[in-house]
């Protein structure tokens, strides 16, 4: 289930990516963390756990949103904009 709703505005482009090797849209215009949690509950795993974080400052400061693209990049999902066809991973975060 998803975290965010969307509860209006609906009137911008789709964008197609994939999320986690699935299909997936989002709107023209969203950051990849809003694109992500309009599709799923979570961002990532804690890097102390696997304890599922959805981001904390939302606004690029901490290291809570890092997402891996297709080309192996790593960036912050909450200050990236969405891009069609991009690859976006979620890391499962570290088991203890």
């Amino acid at each position: 289930m998803a975290l965010l709703k969307r509860l209006a505005e609906h009137d911008r482009d789709v964008l197609p990516f994939t999320l986690d090797g699935q299909p997936a849209t989002g709107l023209q215009g969203d950051t990849l963390l809003t694109a992500v949690l309009t599709r799923v509950d979570s961002l990532r795993g804690s890097d102390f756990s696997a304890e599922p974080r959805a981001g904390f400052c939302l606004m690029g400061a901490c290291q809570d949103c890092w997402v891996k693209l297709g080309d192996g990049r790593r960036v912050r999902a909450c200050a990236t904009l969405l891009e069609a066809g991009q690859c976006v991973s979620r890391e499962p975060g570290r088991t203890l």
